[in-house]
């Protein structure tokens, strides 16, 4: 193929999926995927703000709107079966849906572990065990199709804040996407994972209201990250140039896992 950049990075016709897709980091992945012609199905739980964000991506490219409760069994057969009558194949899986829940220690409740970890963990072991016969399809080690999971930095570190399942679950993540390298690799299939920092979300919305000036100035390149930093990162494993990179954990973060800003 050479290194033509317009080949290496060309996402365009194939078709994806990006769970938790009406906003925060979904979208911003989503939008990027639409923009450069790859046909998206987003979901969410809420029907009117998946429908609203295929809408308005559909400006750009092609959306389409598939709201489901993927932490059940019986939502995700449902979304499965209506894939399965859309699309002969699926070239792109992204498992970003997931869920926090803070709270002391002392007091940190069964059920609300209980909920992040069946989202943010056993909902993407499912998912993408039920898609696989559509990844699999055409799929080759030369051209393969990409699971891309979404975990975090606090996968990575220990956080300050009382997320406790929440750091266990994406870290938990991590070593699925690493699993799932090694055993669905000769299906054809790469499986990596991006660990994000502080952006723009639903999920940072309390913390970044209180102290975004304090997360701001501790990060070692001293913002938050953006739609193009997300989007571009999610566009490249999805592209010709990361066809051979498979089980890894790419820490979008401006650095902050490492550690504080230092002047």
């Amino acid at each position: 193929m050479g290194v033509s950049i317009d080949e290496l990075f060309n996402v365009a016709g194939k078709v994806a999926v990006v769970t938790g897709g009406s906003r925060g980091i979904g979208r911003m992945i989503a939008e990027a995927y639409v923009e450069n012609g790859v046909k998206t199905y987003i979901t969410a739980r809420k029907e009117e703000a998946c429908q609203q964000t295929a809408n308005e991506l559909n400006q750009k490219g092609e959306c389409v709107a598939l709201p489901a409760d993927l932490s059940t069994p019986d939502g995700r057969a449902r979304f499965v079966s209506e894939m399965k009558a859309r699309e002969k194949k699926l070239d792109i899986l992204v498992n970003n849906a997931g869920a926090a829940w803070g709270a002391p220690f002392a007091e940190y409740p069964e059920e609300g572990y209980d909920k992040v970890m069946d989202i943010n963990v056993k909902a993407v072991f499912m998912l993408t065990r039920e898609l696989l016969p559509l990844l699999e399809e055409g799929a080759s080690p030369e051209n393969p199709s990409r699971v891309i999971n979404i975990g975090s930095i606090d996968g990575l570190r220990v956080s300050s804040t009382d997320n406790f399942a929440y750091g266990a679950s994406k870290a938990a993540v991590h070593f699925l996407t690493k699993n799932l390298a090694v055993r669905l690799a000769g299906k054809g299939l790469t499986v990596n994972a991006i660990a994000p920092g502080p952006f723009e979300s639903k999920m940072m919305e309390h913390m970044l209201l209180q102290f975004r000036d304090k997360i701001e100035a501790e990060n070692p390149l001293g913002r938050i990250g953006n739609p193009t930093d997300m989007g571009g990162l999610a566009v490249y494993l999805a592209s010709p140039a990361t066809s051979y990179m498979t089980g890894q954990v790419i820490a979008l973060d401006g650095g902050r896992h490492l550690g504080a800003r230092q002047d």
